[in-house]
């Protein structure tokens, strides 16, 4: 295969070669696609990742669209709005919150946790106010609606930013890096889609793991109100006294567990000599979805204000935490819960069992919390 262009070679460079039967017209054939892509190569590239990444800005475009359409017509349908929500949730789809200054770190938590808490009031009085009579579990189902069209909608922007950034400019350091992402960035959209189906119906999610086995251990119980959507059951098991809290199910919510243990601990003054946490938790490429890890230290996740108020009140009262975590992708977590997942929920009640027998005492008093959101789960 190579015969003919090192024949040519050698015709032209080689002994004899510039002669007078070369044309000129041979070496511009030569050289010409050379200097063309020297020149032009870097803007050829360009091009071509704009193609490519405008094909998924059209995707996420639908995407975001439909879920905005999604939400319309779910309000219009399960509710009686008092007007056309549309332009009402074109608002909600821009809202925002800013982040409290963090310069100095001292009381960062309780400012994050005030900004956090108006945010979330506002966002339920502000869909409140789209019907009479509207009940705080239809209110909790549309807010988890709107939590994935708005952060679909989040995405897309950002995409859009950096495609016209980057077409505008020709910046191949921008364009390269946005088609670096975006396969994740569209798997991570295409789950939000998923999401919002599953919120409409009201299925059990991944992440709803957690306050589906403490769920299953509250059934019978009298359940009571500790925080604002979060309950808790008393029962003696094992030789031990056991307080089972949760978010408050079915509706979709993940409660307040920081708040309700401050309460528990602190205000009402209930001696925990441990505390047990079982959540989902971000799976690596390769571990198997639904595998269950244990551990020690606060599974929760969040922007870390439930995290660091559970952390706080052990540390205080030297209360040690145990972690039971179910492995599962982001994707996993968001979407209608897998048969993968739901079927490690007799090995994860096990697994309870077996960490209480090994890690307490008989006497001892064991808090048990199952961190996640309870849609389509009760207690």
């Amino acid at each position: 295969m190579l015969t003919v262009p090192v024949l040519l070679l050698g015709g032209l460079f080689g002994p004899g070669g510039f002669d007078s039967n070369n044309s000129p017209l041979v070496y511009i054939l030569w050289f010409a696609p050379i200097i063309v892509l020297m020149i032009y190569g870097q803007k050829f590239q360009a091009w071509m990742i704009l193609g490519d990444v405008s094909k998924s800005l059209t995707r996420l475009k639908t995407m975001k669209e439909t879920a905005r359409k999604e939400v319309i017509d779910y309000i219009k349908t399960s509710i009686t709005p008092t007007a056309d929500p549309s332009e009402r949730i074109d608002k909600f789809l821009e809202y925002f919150a800013i982040m409290p200054v963090d310069l100095d770190p001292q009381g960062i938590i309780r400012k994050l946790d005030h900004v956090m808490r108006i945010k979330d009031e506002r966002i339920r009085s502000e869909i409140k106010r789209m019907a009479e009579g509207m009940t705080e579990w239809q209110a909790s189902r549309i807010e988890n609606i709107l939590e994935a069209a708005t952060a679909l909608n989040m995405i897309y922007k950002i995409v859009r930013h950096f495609y016209l950034m980057g077409k505008r400019t020709t910046g191949m350091f921008v364009l390269v890096q946005l088609q670096m992402v975006m396969p994740l960035l569209l798997q991570e959209a295409e789950a939000l889609e998923s999401a919002i189906s599953a919120f409409k119906k009201g299925l059990p999610i991944g992440d709803g793991i957690g306050p589906m086995v403490v769920g299953r251990m509250m059934l019978g119980k009298e359940k009571k109100t500790i925080a604002r959507e979060t309950v808790y059951s008393e029962e003696v098991r094992l030789g031990r006294k056991l307080y089972m809290l949760k978010a408050e199910g079915p509706a979709g919510s993940v409660g307040r567990p920081g708040e309700a243990v401050y309460r528990l601990v602190a205000e009402l003054g209930l001696r925990i000599d441990a505390i047990i946490m079982i959540d989902a938790a971000l799976k690596l490429e390769g571990e198997k979805t639904g595998a269950i890890a244990e551990g020690v230290g606060s599974a929760i996740g969040g922007i870390g204000v439930e995290r660091y108020q559970i952390e706080d009140v052990a540390t205080k009262f030297s209360i040690p935490i145990y972690a039971i975590i179910v492995k599962q992708s982001v994707q996993d977590a968001i979407t209608v819960m897998r048969k993968e997942i739901s079927d490690s929920f007799d090995k994860l009640i096990n697994t309870v069992s077996a960490v209480i027998e090994d890690k307490t005492l008989e006497g001892d008093s064991i808090l048990v919390i199952g961190v996640g959101n309870t849609a389509g789960v009760g207690q």
